[in-house]
């Protein structure tokens, strides 16, 4: 059980490490070799070249003592960017993602001051713990227990002050929520309304095209939507299987960067050339000469690539049932991705299609028929996986203090005894083990996302999101209080009466807040300041550039600006947002250390948006309502805990007043939902109109058709030569004529085709048109 000394030698280690990493920032960033690191969105934009120094060793180490008096001004310029500027230079997205941030410091602040202000006297003039601990040797606590509900005796009148805090915390909470989601909102239609014209606003993604044995997918997506479509259709752009190839592409950047690699070896060292191994990993097989090797090998490449394009236009199977379809106007494109399209739900399936850098090209080639398998499976593997993840936490949980390691390791116990060690065993290390077994998890999460077939990075990362807060919510919060109240308190359980294991765990439970106390310390402060000094791009940005650079274009390759990793980065905050409206009422205590998460991680993020990350893609703040909808979730279950934890503590006059508030909790988010979460979902026609009508105003001869001839096309088609003969586009021309169609169904006839329900004109009524 972790006391205040040694929570106090928690921090000073956390803070220690944070402000070590801050300071070798501050002065690496300084450096002339380390401004691509550092600095690569400006590097991007073209904004910023190579800092110019005189002397060799000017080239590579800043020789300007003043600069380094000034090492921590980049925290006031990272403040300095105005909303509106930080919008237009890295996007709403990066925009919004940091007012979460700001949405934590704006709930957690004026909740900190009255919980401090009221609750903290209330828990701790009282000795219900000391009186326990008489009664029952076993039972553990410490003094930061006294500052929790845990120290208030049963039946007592002071429960109603933890009822109406929790009544204020959650109206409080509600009305902050409130106007961000309204502020949000707005900001969505205005940055939608006012952004530069994107291929995105004119193309729908049409799904499940329905098999013609007559006519090929491109004829049929062509001719359906000029039936349905007739003065908003412009053009369509085929689906195509190309992961192979896209493999091959792969493959042949990776042999080219090897390539690259030994002939700057060799210019370094002419006498003697560069040799490797074939074998795997190049550890095994024969020695060859590694110049002539890799040459040959991406010769083959390319012509096993010129194979794989014929086979790509040749075979009609691998044209998938998908059809990125494109309207001259947004108001076509809103009113096609709004509508169900034919009698059918579940054929011609329409929606908003993602921009060309959010679309996840791989998942458009899996069979829609094969969607609703996959994600049911996933399902049941996330299941399994967050049950049985359990018991690893458990056991670490159980390990991570005093008591679980001296009985494992009996021999270290006059070590792990001596003041220092103990504390930090117990401040320190239980945090850290949690985080190490986190490590791996997004990327496990980010799999099993992109196997559920999603076609966007946006939606993908969301969907990784939600699985990775499901997985922290029931394994790291619930998971740690059960499993840490379990170990900790098993004795205790053993020897009490079945009467007395409720008032047990209800004392027990607020105990874990010294094990969150110093998770946030380890994930939320040196985690979070070592995210700033980009340790890893670091090193492989000077290893890239010692071996593979050798021109400016090569430079920039090797820079790795990196992106916002929402699927990982928002659930942890989540997770703080659970943690500090469940413990506010609880444990106060634990809140001072979550505003310092809050205020550092904003102002680290800031800085990283406003000089580093280089954003993906661009979904104009989509995922707003996920994170809304998470914080409610956290206020229902502080809600529901506060409830059984007063139960625990015969509060009977006071416990049945809580029952309204999840029941106006709810209500609210309902309300919240109704009125602002259309904004994210729909694109108002009103919206369309007036941008159209704007567009054409001043644009009167725009090309739209060429603007998005070749916007969805494969990239692995735009790494080849001639990618217009080998992945075809529709070539309608602006007048709006039917195409002829191989089937003899009429346009007037009362019934629709059997294969895609719609009703296309004969051939016969084409040509007589034309003539």
């Amino acid at each position: 059980m972790a006391t205040l000394h040694d929570i106090g030698v928690a921090a000073a280690i956390n803070i220690l490490s944070a402000f070590a990493f801050l300071v070798a920032f501050a002065v690496l960033r300084l450096q002339p070799f380390n401004d691509r690191v550092y600095f690569p969105k400006w590097y991007l934009k073209g904004i910023r070249s190579n800092p110019t120094r005189s002397g060799t060793l000017g080239k590579f180490v800043n020789l300007d003592y003043k600069s380094y008096l000034r090492f921590l001004e980049w925290m006031p310029d990272a403040l300095k960017m105005p909303e509106p500027e930080l919008i237009d230079h890295a996007g709403l997205d990066s925009a919004v993602f940091l007012r979460i941030y700001l949405l934590g410091l704006k709930i957690f602040v004026p909740i900190t001051f009255l919980a401090f202000a009221v609750l903290v006297p209330v828990n701790w003039t009282n000795d219900t713990l000391e009186s326990e601990s008489s009664k029952s040797s076993k039972l553990e606590y410490s003094n930061v227990d006294k500052l929790s509900i845990s120290n208030i005796p049963q039946s007592s009148n002071k429960f109603w002050a933890h009822l109406m805090m929790a009544y204020i915390f959650t109206f409080w909470t509600c009305y902050v929520l409130l106007k961000e989601y309204e502020i949000i909102a707005s900001m969505r239609l205005h940055f939608l309304a006012s952004e530069k014209r994107r291929p995105d606003q004119f193309t729908v993604l049409v799904r499940n095209v329905p098999p013609d044995p007559d006519e090929s997918i491109g004829e049929l997506v062509e001719h359906f939507f000029l039936v349905n479509h007739p003065d908003h259709y412009l053009t369509h752009q085929a689906v195509y299987d190309a992961n192979k190839l896209a493999k091959m592409v792969e493959k042949k950047k990776n042999m080219e960067n090897w390539l690259d690699f030994y002939q700057l070896k060799y210019e370094r060292n002419s006498s003697k050339r560069p040799i490797c191994k074939t074998g795997f990993l190049g550890l095994c097989g024969k020695k060859v000469d590694a110049i002539d090797y890799y040459t040959s090998e991406i010769e083959r490449l390319c012509k096993e690539e010129i194979e794989e394009r014929d086979r790509i236009r040749k075979d009609s199977k691998l044209i998938m049932p998908v059809a990125f379809v494109s309207f001259r106007t947004r108001w076509g494109a809103a009113v096609c991705a709004q509508t169900q399209q034919t009698r059918n739900p579940t054929i011609w399936l329409t929606e908003w299609s993602p921009e060309p850098r959010d679309v996840y090209w791989q998942n458009l080639a899996i069979p829609f028929v094969h969607l609703t398998v996959r994600r049911l499976t996933i399902a049941v593997a996330l299941f399994f996986l967050i049950f049985f993840f359990m018991i690893p936490i458990a056991f670490v949980q159980s390990l991570a203090n005093i008591e679980g390691i001296e009985k494992v390791v009996p021999f270290l116990k006059p070590l792990i005894e001596q003041s220092f060690i103990k504390s930090f065993i117990q401040g320190f290390l239980p945090g850290i083990a949690l985080k190490i077994f986190l490590i791996l998890l997004p990327t496990i999460l980010m799999l099993m996302s992109k196997f559920e077939g999603f076609v966007a990075l946006s939606i993908l990362e969301r969907s990784a999101a939600t699985k990775y807060y499901l997985f922290l919510l029931v394994n790291v919060f619930l998971g740690s209080i059960v499993a840490g109240t379990a170990f900790q308190q098993l004795n205790t359980f053993i020897h009490q009466s079945v009467t007395e294991f409720p008032k047990i765990i209800g004392i027990a439970i607020p105990m874990k807040a010294t094990f969150f106390i110093t998770y946030v310390m380890v994930d939320g402060w040196a985690g979070v300041a070592g995210e700033i000094l980009r340790l890893k791009p670091l090193i492989i940005y000077h290893l890239k550039n010692f071996f593979l650079v050798k021109t400016e274009k090569d430079r920039e390759e090797a820079m790795d600006p990196g992106s916002i990793e929402f699927a990982s980065s928002e659930p942890q905050i989540q997770l703080y947002f659970l943690l500090g409206l469940v413990y506010a009422v609880v444990t106060p205590f634990l809140l001072p250390f979550i505003l310092v998460f809050f205020g550092l991680a904003y102002l680290v993020f800031r800085h990283q948006i406003i000089n580093v990350y280089n954003q993906e893609y661009e979904s104009a703040a989509a995922f707003w309502p996920a994170v809304h909808v998470r914080i409610v979730t956290a206020l229902v279950i502080s809600q529901v805990i506060l409830f059984g934890l007063l139960g625990t503590k015969k509060a009977a006059n006071s416990t049945p007043f809580l029952i309204a508030l999840p029941i106006l909790t709810i209500w609210f988010h309902l309300f919240c939902t109704s009125r602002y979460e259309p904004a994210f979902k729909k694109y108002p026609l009103q919206e369309a109109m007036m941008k159209d009508t704007l567009e054409r105003t001043k644009e009167s001869n725009l090309d739209l058709k060429g603007y998005l001839l070749d916007a969805y096309i494969h990239p692995v088609f735009k790494e080849v030569e001639d990618h217009d003969d080998v992945y075809p586009v529709g070539d309608i021309e602006n007048e709006n004529i039917l195409v002829p169609t191989k089937r003899s169904s009429r346009r007037n006839t009362p019934v629709p085709s059997k294969y895609n329900g719609s009703s296309p004109p004969s051939l016969a009524d084409v040509k007589e048109q034309l003539l």
